[in-house]
């Protein structure tokens, strides 16, 4: 395949690259060769190895270290508690206490809510770190900008909140709760329960797990082309722009740093809505 710069040549993303830039360094503003411009090659990675099967590249290794780093600091915080925590334990109870108590107890109440807290504390700190890896040196990408990560976190949220609303209400109850069915609202009636069907069913799965992918996506993008800028620009006058992108680079790590965990926190909130949703009586 021809690429467009000559002088720019895309490199195969691998783990072993720890980067995901995918420029050669060589290509500067005013040496005759284009911006190199990130794309879907920046988001595409060649596979380290094979396992019985299965393909391991860098988004997969880092969703795998992320749960188990996730899983390593609650054990490490929790698997010998004191009365008087230490440090470590400490921050342990205050993260597990705000998902509880900010958002599970906020959401679905205390008495229904306390058997769902631990599912919403692993969501939460698992897509959290996903996200982190944006922004960490070598990693570099976060894993929820592959679709894969968040509709299948998205997917085991659907399952739980279709399954708990036909067990507490029954075929004919869930499907009730599911339309919205309310009879009182006359000839419009049937396109009201047809439109709550499609958006509960479908649309809402879907917004689910494309409102996580798309703001990841977007981040990274946006870090990509200022620090790739960054570099393009360091040549000559160009320097002084350089500069500016890269107070860019900076401002939008930082704000990355927000947006992850704000991310990882609408996506349990949501999930702890739908759960909600399930659980209220039809009226």
């Amino acid at each position: 395949m021809r690429l467009p710069y000559p002088c720019v040549k895309l490199k195969e993303l691998a783990v072993s690259d720890a980067t995901t830039l995918a420029f050669e360094t060589d290509c500067h503003i005013f040496e005759g060769c284009g911006f190199p411009t990130p794309g879907l090659h920046s988001f595409l990675f060649k596979p380290m190895f094979t396992v019985g099967g299965i393909e391991f590249n860098k988004p997969i290794l880092l969703a795998l270290l992320s749960s188990v780093i996730v899983i390593g600091f609650f054990w490490a915080a929790f698997s010998k508690p004191k009365l008087i925590p230490g440090k470590l334990q400490m921050i342990g109870e205050a993260g597990y206490d705000f998902v509880r108590r900010g958002v599970v107890y906020e959401t679905i109440g205390k008495r229904e809510g306390e058997k769902y807290v631990p599912l919403m504390v692993s969501l939460f700190f698992f897509i959290w770190m996903m996200n982190i890896w944006s922004i960490i040196p070598l990693a570099q990408f976060p894993v929820t900008a592959i679709i894969a990560f968040p509709a299948g976190l998205a997917a085991i949220v659907y399952v739980l909140w279709v399954s708990i609303t036909f067990k507490r209400h029954g075929f004919v109850g869930g499907f009730k709760n599911i339309t919205a069915y309310d009879k009182s609202l006359g000839p419009v009636f049937p396109v009201v329960m047809l439109f709550e069907f499609l958006s509960n069913m479908l649309i809402r799965p879907f917004t689910h797990a494309v409102r996580l992918f798309a703001n990841m996506f977007a981040g990274h993008v946006l870090l990509l082309i200022f620090t790739i800028a960054s570099w393009y620009l360091l040549n000559g006058i160009g320097i002084a722009y350089a500069s500016v992108s890269f107070v860019m680079v900076i401002v939008m790590t930082i704000f990355e740093l927000f947006i992850q965990a704000l991310q990882a926190y609408v996506f349990v909130l949501l999930s702890c809505s739908y759960i909600q949703g399930a659980l209220a009586e039809h009226h």
